[in-house]
């Protein structure tokens, strides 16, 4: 028999850790935008380590949420008193914990709740997993694109903003009037300099409408960076029947994930902090050089993989990595172009962080699809891979393996795998990018063409002639093919 998720059930779950404090000890410190899969496996799994620890239980969360499909997560969770049954996974075990630490979840239906909110004293930190296209950035110029409708509209409408700037705007001007200490954004999504990002979008937005207030955020609002990493596949009726299978507990939306988990920020706080890192948290005074690791060697060694498998009808990461042809490409596309341009972290082997990447690809029990790796591409590839051949090319270096994963990228764009099989819409610009791919398939030079996207990379010569050479093969002789003669060294 399984156990429905609830507070008042508790102390009947015997077969996962529960938090050892009570919801009445808790009381808010954060309102979180963004609450996802990764965030309850990750930021909501730290301070619900730190509360189980005894400490800091002023610092308990409350969501907030700012699209319509926010509203279908707020029901489901309010429906077990915002409780999350994680399920962390090795290859060879699995356990399980009910964390505490989010306390309520404000509705995006109700923003000027979510305003009080963020102007009530208690509330020190806001922070963000919003993905990385939330954030309203040109790719090509990596600045914030004030020309967006939505914030546009936030712009003319500043006391109705539906965007999660705009609130977070509101909020600081509330306590500005107030005279209230303003609180500390904190972004927890895979964007390089992800503080200077969030600064850059909310004083930017600002600007559009109160230059003052836009000046005040500047010189009063503190926009730590941070990288955060933790291998979070989507929840579907497979977790859910896991769950209740091994554990017993019935979980309207658990979170899987692999058992590694990272954190590091930079000790930017003036509103205060948790005492995060008696969990774990590093705190480190530039996190630059964590987050060039993670993001050009894991997540970009995600895309690496996607693509190819993507286009030969592989369903899970771990069975792409079980592929010869593409882990062969991963270990070539890591240790010939994407590591050796990745400067020096403090205290860290990057070969040993490679390999310890390659092995949680391979964890067969975390079931990440290869379809949520090729999500977003037109996000993800601006900043997880055109960064590393910029470099390359800047550096004189060769970049042919990079060269065909932007190639692979194009291709399955294109919309249909090498068997045919349609890819179903997987990208927010998918009109725009389909029709490119199309386009590509006669003159690879019309993908390219996409300045927002490849800036300067697109117009290299050098990598101009490579990729159109990789796009036509894997035309002519299929992703098989043109993997085998990759390693071989003969494309």
């Amino acid at each position: 028999m399984t156990i429905r998720l609830a507070l008042r059930q508790l102390d009947t779950i015997a077969t996962a850790a529960t938090p050892a404090y009570q919801r009445s000890s808790l009381s808010p410190g954060f309102v979180h935008f963004g609450v996802g899969n990764f965030h309850r496996a990750h930021m909501a799994v730290y301070l619900d380590a730190l509360f189980n620890s005894g400490r800091d239980r002023d610092w308990a969360i409350i969501g907030a949420g700012v699209l319509p499909s926010d509203e279908t997560m707020r029901r489901m969770l309010a429906g077990q008193d915002f409780l999350t049954t994680v399920v962390e996974q090795s290859a060879g075990r699995s356990v399980a914990r009910v964390t505490g630490s989010m306390i309520d979840f404000l509705s995006p239906d109700d923003p000027a709740a979510i305003i009080r909110t963020l102007a009530d004293p208690a509330i020190r930190i806001v922070s963000l997993t919003i993905t990385e296209g939330g954030y309203f950035i040109n790719p090509a110029t990596g600045l914030f694109d004030h020309q967006s409708p939505a914030i546009a509209a936030d712009a003319a409408h500043p006391e109705s903003p539906k965007t999660v700037f705009g609130l977070i705007i509101a909020g600081l001007k509330a306590r500005r009037q107030a005279g209230i200490q303003p609180f500390t954004v904190m972004s927890c999504d895979n964007v390089p300099h992800n503080g200077v990002v969030a600064r850059n979008a909310v004083a930017g937005l600002a600007r559009l409408f109160d230059p003052g207030l836009s000046d005040w955020i500047i010189a009063n609002v503190a926009f730590p960076n941070a990288m955060v990493d933790r291998i979070t596949p989507a929840t579907g009726d497979r977790e859910r029947q896991i769950l209740a299978r091994d554990f017993a507990i019935a979980d309207a939306w658990p979170v899987f994930c692999e058992d590694f988990s990272q954190w590091v920020l930079e000790d930017r706080f003036p509103a205060g902090r948790p005492a995060l890192e008696t969990v774990g948290v590093e705190f480190v005074a530039d996190v630059t050089p964590y987050e060039n690791m993670k993001i050009r060697i894991l997540n970009g060694g995600h895309a690496v993989i996607a693509y190819p498998a993507g286009l030969m009808d592989i369903h899970f990461a771990h069975e792409a990595m079980e592929h010869p042809l593409i882990l062969g490409f991963l270990r070539k596309v890591e240790s010939e172009e994407i590591i050796p341009i990745v400067p020096p972290v403090p205290n860290t082997d990057l070969h040993a962080y490679y390999k310890k990447t390659e092995s949680r690809f391979a964890n067969p029990k975390i079931g990440d699809t290869i379809r949520r790796l090729c999500l977003d591409g037109s996000n993800r590839q601006p900043k997880f891979i055109i960064p590393s051949i910029a470099d390359r090319l800047t550096a004189g270096l060769g970049i042919d393996g990079l060269a065909l994963e932007s190639a692979l990228w194009c291709r399955y764009c294109f919309g249909t795998t090498d068997s045919g099989q349609v890819i179903e819409a997987n990208d927010p610009n998918r009109d725009r990018l389909v029709p490119m791919a199309r386009a590509a398939r006669d003159d690879p030079m019309a993908w390219l063409g996409m300045t927002d996207i490849y800036g300067e990379v697109g117009r290299s010569e050098v990598f101009r002639t490579r990729f159109a050479s990789m796009l036509q093969a894997l035309w002519i002789d299929g992703v098989e093919r043109v993997l085998a003669r990759y390693d071989l060294g003969v494309i």
